[in-house]
């Protein structure tokens, strides 16, 4: 007997919950990420069948439509305080006494804590279900980032428990893992822009974009730490048990040790294993946070006008060393950005070994004045890389050489292209082996190819097992190939080879995206694509055809071309013709109803998504924009409308719900 729609969506909710706490709090998955995408597109198939079940705290709603505008002030119910800090072993004692004195010498026990590198932020909960996130701001006063943490994928929408208290708030830390914050700097090198300085600027700096969307991208994560606010059920009278109660909730947390600490002793000597330790943590942490466990010796110690007096940051200072720069190598990012890499005389520095550290760019190098053979200092302070902080010139002895950027990829052979105005110099090959893996990702995605079935561990195996070196050879994959995969049986090779048939009917909007030019996007693929109708006057237009034009511009011309003018690009167009992908735009906009018109979309919708609806009017000749103008056609409207709504009913502008944009557009 099948089950009811609703329950089915139920079901499959807390299905999916349950999974996303073993993958992202507990680190103990139990099915395949492909098995999970599974789950989640089934739910989303159904919620798009019966938009009336949607609760707002469905998992497939973690991204909002809708952009921020403002973040709108949050007054703290309880002051999230700053902690004082100790940068030694001896200002920790010192604090100790403190709190032995201001207990009257009672014993206490201390929970101890890795102090990450993040932003502070609390988390509030209605009856369960996550209402409000704001920033510490200046204590009393924060700012609301609700959308932005509910795209945070390890923040539960729904506290793990049966009978939720009406309210409860976690307090802790908005951080990023180093390997997403170093893919996050190759990504804005190649995009020419400056990097983040560390990853707490990263996690910053993420958590506070106006489109939560950029937020998920960015791979944020959030451990609990502090104690907030509580209503409507019996309070821990321990911070031990505060800590439990959140990991009960669904939370990750941050204590290093198995049971509070009764003596300043034992939390030295946490203090001197975890300086080493703290490394292979995935995250930045700068030190130690000590905590009085009792709550009730908390409130006897109470606090100053900014710091609590029973909590310390025991923090280890930034340690440097100095080397010799033996070399600089370079390596290829994801995005094809070439790093120079300093090759070091191998050097103690804060506990480790250090013989290599990331440059960053070329003009890094020159902001040092930087030669091969020179003394440098280098800088350890919470990064497993560390960096050249100075050059010591008096040290040179006249042999020293300069580094000289390459001319070639040193991953392919291809030419290397630095764009006016750009720090990156980048290779455009887009089979080019160092960024190849991430390359397929996307070819073979929804939004391009749509390859279903493709997911990563695919990509991951058919790379390594040396099937695909490039786009062509996907459709060049046969079921012997495939069976010879773990993760095939003949019923999931022959859907898989039947996927990849069908994508070769993609219109050339989605294969101009799905080649990953840099700043082609959806939107201007399908742009590029309208004006030339075929890919061969694609590949011939010149910069300025291209710049003039809508919504495309010089940037975006010169990257078009710079992809073009790379004889491996050329190459795999070739091949991908002659596999017999489609290499045309179908001419389907002439006398639609949409030709010429511009739609601005707002608010939640229940059938499509944002950018489904957008692609369906480009489609059929219209035009999208994100704001709202004298010049706009119409605006449509779905759930909890915006600012956009609000600008339009203003101007005049005409309003359509979903149905009657579908209506429109033939659907």
């Amino acid at each position: 007997m099948s089950l009811d729609p609703r329950d089915e969506m139920e079901n499959l909710r807390a299905e999916i919950r349950r999974h996303e706490r073993l993958y992202y709090v507990l680190n103990a998955p139990e099915i395949s990420d492909e098995e999970f995408d599974a789950l989640m597109r089934r739910l989303i198939e159904l919620e798009k069948q019966y938009p009336a079940y949607v609760p707002d705290d469905s998992p497939t709603r973690r991204v909002g439509g809708e952009r921020v505008n403002t973040f709108a002030p949050v007054t703290h119910r309880i002051p999230m305080l700053s902690l004082d800090n100790a940068y030694s072993k001896e200002e920790f004692y010192a604090w100790h006494e403190r709190v032995k004195k201001g207990l009257g010498n009672s014993p206490f026990l201390m929970v101890v804590e890795t102090k990450v590198d993040g932003l502070s932020c609390s988390i509030e909960y209605e009856n369960g279900r996550l209402v409000r996130a704001s920033t510490r701001g200046d204590g009393n006063t924060g700012e609301d980032v609700t959308l932005n943490v509910r795209a945070i994928k390890n923040v539960p929408l729904v506290l793990n428990t049966k009978n939720p208290p009406p309210f409860f708030e976690a307090r802790g830390e908005v951080y990023m893992d180093r390997a997403d914050f170093e893919i996050l700097c190759e990504d804005s090198i190649a995009a020419g822009e400056i990097p983040f300085v560390n990853a707490r600027n990263a996690a910053s700096g993420s958590l506070r974009q106006k489109n939560p969307e950029i937020t998920a991208r960015r791979r944020l994560k959030f451990l609990a730490h502090s104690y907030g606010y509580i209503e409507g059920m019996t309070e821990p009278d321990s911070h031990w048990s505060y800590l439990k109660l959140c990991r009960d909730f669904g939370f990750s947390t941050t204590a290093i040790c198995d049971s509070p600490c009764s003596s300043a002793d034992e939390v030295a000597r946490l203090y001197d294993n975890f300086e080493t330790a703290r490394f292979s943590n995935a995250f930045d942490a700068d030190g130690l946070v000590v905590k009085i466990d009792s709550l009730s010796q908390r409130g006897i110690l109470g606090t100053t006008s900014k710091s609590p007096r029973w909590a310390i940051a025991l923090k280890y200072p930034a340690q440097k060393a100095e080397t010799v720069l033996k070399d600089v190598i370079f390596s290829v990012g994801r995005t094809g950005a070439v790093t120079p890499v300093a090759v070091l005389q191998p050097v103690e520095c804060a506990g480790v070994t250090i013989s290599s550290a990331t440059l960053h760019n070329f003009d890094e190098i020159s902001r040092l004045g930087l030669k091969a053979g020179d003394h440098v200092m280098i800088e350890r302070a919470g990064e497993v890389i560390p960096k050249v902080v100075s050059v010591i010139a008096s040290k040179r002895s006249g042999t020293e050489k300069e580094i000289i950027p390459p001319k070639l990829c040193p991953s392919c052979g291809g030419d290397l292209f630095r764009t006016e105005n750009e720090v990156a110099l980048r290779c455009v090959n887009p089979s080019c082996p160092a960024q190849f893996e991430r390359a397929l990702r996307h070819f073979t995605s929804r939004d391009a190819m749509n390859i279903e079935g493709f997911g990563d561990a695919v990509v991951s195996q058919v790379i390594s097992n040396g099937l695909v070196k490039n786009f062509a050879d996907v459709y060049k994959l046969g079921k012997e190939q495939l069976m010879g995969l773990e993760l095939f049986g003949p019923k999931r090779a022959d859907n898989l080879l039947a996927e990849i048939e069908g994508s070769k009917r993609q219109p050339l909007s989605k294969l101009i995206f799905a080649l990953g030019i840099r700043h082609v996007g959806e939107k201007n693929a399908r742009l590029l694509a309208a004006h030339c109708r075929k890919m061969e006057k694609l590949i011939s237009a010149s910069s300025d055809e291209l710049s003039a034009l809508p919504d495309i511009g010089p940037v975006i011309a010169a990257s078009v071309i710079e992809f073009f003018s790379e004889k491996n690009a050329i190459d795999l167009v070739s091949q991908l013709a002659a596999l017999g992908l489609c290499m045309e735009e179908p001419d389907n906009l002439a006398g639609s109803q949409l030709a010429g018109k511009t739609f601005v979309f707002t608010g939640e919708l229940k059938t499509l998504t944002r950018s489904e609806a957008q692609a369906l009017a480009m489609s059929l000749g219209g035009k999208t924009s994100s704001s709202v103008s004298k010049k706009t056609s119409y605006v449509v409207a779905g759930d909890m409308p915006g600012s956009k709504y609000e600008k339009a009913i203003k101007l005049g502008v005409k309003i359509l719900t979903e149905s009657e944009f579908l209506a429109l557009c033939g659907k």
